[in-house]
């Protein structure tokens, strides 16, 4: 994502990209997107004369009186969202052995989620962020927002490599006051020396104020590690290196139940504060992983 490209480069990307999601977007998910999520409650529509089996709790009691006869308040559902994407660009997301990176998988997964919203005519937004927020583009509707938002996905350089989860909910709990459709997409790697998740707090709040979804975009490779002998390694984020032995069976037993726990601590957080969310491997098609996550909504 830092390397240097061409305008016509980075038009060549964003077109391709665009074909694909948005043919995704019309052929598979918007059906899916419409019903899975709904909008912020009910609006106001009209009033109209009381008729058999309304409910007289919407009677309109200012228009009875001054017309002398029984009339209700109609509403209808609120169907226009506004959608917000938490976009993960720690250099954690950089990280990619099976032909793509996470954060291009990301990428093309957040555009996807954007013309499924625009079908729908909801107003987009976006957040980038790492261990602090780097960008905030505020929703809008259109193609050309969209196509903005997807041109700084694939170009964004962020200024900073770690990841704070916490203070992006954070700033979306603080910017935007009416409740939103909000996607969360990273790998999720923020969790102390423990595999405790570092954003509990934040994630209450937010799941409180937004319809908050998580989604997690790993790498397999990630869960355990390969017995390739002595290694130099180094945390892409904290830049911190150290050399270890992977031909050490309790190093790679080790570093397995770390990562299973981090995992475990994650579901067990998402599940408690009843967050939607899904996994999705850099190894896997994402459009599956999109299908059911829709489906189970």
């Amino acid at each position: 994502m830092g390397q240097t490209r061409t305008p016509s480069d980075l038009l060549r990307k964003v077109r391709k990209i665009e074909i694909r999601t948005k043919a995704l977007s019309h052929q598979i998910f918007a059906g899916e997107y419409h019903s899975a999520f709904k909008g912020r409650g009910m609006a106001f529509s009209e009033v109209r004369e009381y008729r058999y089996g309304d409910d007289v709790r919407n009677m309109d009691w200012n228009v009875t009186a001054r017309l002398r006869a029984p009339y209700v308040k109609v509403f209808e559902e609120e169907r226009e969202l506004t959608v917000v994407l938490l976009v993960d660009v720690s250099r954690s997301g950089l990280f990619g052995t099976r032909g793509t990176t996470k954060r291009e998988m990301i990428a093309e997964i957040a555009a996807v989620l954007s013309f499924s919203a625009i079908i729908n005519n909801d107003k987009v937004g976006a957040l980038f962020f790492s261990d602090k927020v780097e960008q905030f583009i505020p929703p809008k509707k259109g193609r050309s927002h969209l196509l903005r938002i997807i041109r700084e996905m694939l170009e964004f350089d962020p200024s900073s490599s770690g990841t704070d989860i916490g203070g992006a909910l954070g700033f979306l709990s603080n910017a935007i006051k009416r409740r939103c459709t909000a996607f969360l997409l990273s790998d999720m790697l923020d969790v102390d020396e423990d595999g405790n998740p570092r954003y509990e707090d934040a994630v209450k709040v937010a799941a409180g104020r937004h319809d908050l979804s998580v989604i997690r975009v790993y790498d397999p490779r990630e869960r355990t590690l390969p017995d390739v002998g002595l290694v130099h390694v180094k945390d892409s984020e904290t830049g911190r290196s150290a050399w270890i032995d992977t031909s050490r069976r309790k190093m790679r037993a080790a570093y397995g139940k770390w990562y299973a726990r981090s995992e475990a601590e994650l579901s067990s957080l998402l599940a408690r504060y009843r967050i939607d969310s899904v996994a999705i491997s850099t190894a896997d098609d994402y459009v599956k992983g999109l299908k059911g996550f829709f489906d189970r909504r």
